[in-house]
C-alpha cells in the first residue's frame, strides 16, 4: 500500500469525522439559536429566523411574580432541599460500600443499578396512592423527599465510585490519630473527593430541576408549582403558544443551572490532590 494512498484514506476518515461532528453541532445549535432569536422577537414562530426588530418585550412580559419569580423560588427550594438530602444520604450509603467488604455488597450494588433503570412513570400510581394515605400530597417536603429518593440510587453509585479513588492509608492515618468514622468521612474522604462530590451535586440538581412529572402529580396548589410545571402557562387553548414568551422564560429557567455549573466548575478539573499525601 503506497504512502499516498494511506494519506488519502486518512484524509477521508478525518473529513468524515469532521462532517459527523458538524452535523451533531448543528443539531445542538439550531434549537439554541431558535431560543435566543425567539426570545427577542415579538412575533416569534417555530421558524429559526433573526428578528427584524429585536425587543425585550418578551422578557418584560414574563418577569412577574406569578409567571417567573415565585415558580423559580419554588424550584430552588424544592430542588435545593432534595439535592442536599440526596448528597448526604448518598455519602453515608457509599462509605460502607466503598470501605468494607461484605457478601451483601455486590447484590446491593446490583439492586441500586437496577433501581436507576426504573422509570418514574411506572411507579407514580402507587406512590400517589401512598402519598394520599400519609397526607403528603400537595406538600413541599413530601415532593422533595420523593425527588431525593428517585435520584438516590444513581447518586450512591456515582459517590461509591468516586470514593474508591481515595487511598485507604489516609483513612487509616486518621484512625491512628483517634478520629471516628464520621470524622474521617467529613474531614478526610469528602474533602479529597471534592470533584466527585461536585459532579454528584450538579447531576442531581440538574435532573431534579428539569423534572416535570413528579411535581405535576404531587403538587396541586398553583402557588407551590415549580418553574418546570408553570411552563404550561405559555401553552394556550386550541394549540396557541406564546413562542416568544416561552423562549424568554426558557432562558431564565436555564440560568440557575448554568450559574451553578460556572461557580463550581473549577473543582471539576482539580482532581484528587493526593500526590504528596501518601508519601513518607
Amino acid at each position: 500500500m503506497s504512502r499516498a494512498f494511506r494519506l488519502r484514506r486518512r484524509t477521508r476518515r478525518r473529513l468524515a469525522a469532521d462532517l459527523g461532528l458538524l452535523v451533531v453541532a448543528v443539531a445542538f445549535a439550531v434549537p439554541l439559536a431558535w431560543l435566543v432569536f425567539s426570545s427577542l422577537d415579538a412575533e416569534a414562530t417555530l421558524r429559526v429566523q433573526v428578528p427584524q426588530a429585536p425587543t425585550l418585550d418578551n422578557f418584560s412580559s414574563v418577569l412577574t411574580d406569578e409567571i417567573t419569580f415565585t415558580p423559580m423560588l419554588n424550584s430552588l427550594l424544592l430542588c435545593g432541599g432534595a439535592t442536599l438530602v440526596t448528597v448526604v444520604c448518598a455519602a453515608l450509603a457509599a462509605y460502607p460500600l466503598s470501605r468494607y467488604r461484605s457478601r451483601f455488597a455486590r447484590p446491593y450494588l446490583l439492586t441500586i443499578l437496577f433501581s436507576t433503570c426504573l422509570p418514574i412513570t411506572a411507579i407514580m400510581v402507587p406512590v400517589y396512592g401512598l402519598f394520599v394515605r400519609v397526607n403528603l400530597v400537595d406538600t413541599f417536603h413530601g415532593t422533595a423527599l420523593f425527588l431525593a429518593t428517585a435520584q438516590l440510587p444513581f447518586a450512591i453509585w456515582l459517590m461509591k465510585n468516586f470514593m474508591d479513588g481515595v487511598p485507604h492509608v489516609l483513612e487509616e492515618a486518621a484512625w491512628t490519630d483517634g478520629a471516628s468514622w464520621s470524622q474521617t468521612l467529613l474531614r478526610v474522604i469528602l474533602p479529597l473527593m471534592g470533584p466527585g462530590l461536585t459532579v454528584v451535586t450538579i447531576y442531581t440538581f440538574i435532573m431534579m430541576w428539569g423534572n416535570f412529572f413528579v411535581p405535576f402529580m404531587l403538587l396541586l396548589t398553583p402557588d407551590q408549582l415549580p418553574a418546570s410545571v408553570s411552563i404550561f402557562t405559555f401553552f394556550g387553548n386550541y394549540g396557541a403558544i406564546a413562542f416568544g414568551q416561552l423562549a424568554a422564560f426558557s432562558i431564565l429557567y436555564s440560568t440557575p443551572v448554568i450559574l451553578l455549573y460556572v461557580l463550581i466548575s473549577r473543582r471539576l478539573g482539580g482532581g484528587f490532590a493526593l500526590g504528596g499525601a501518601v508519601k513518607g
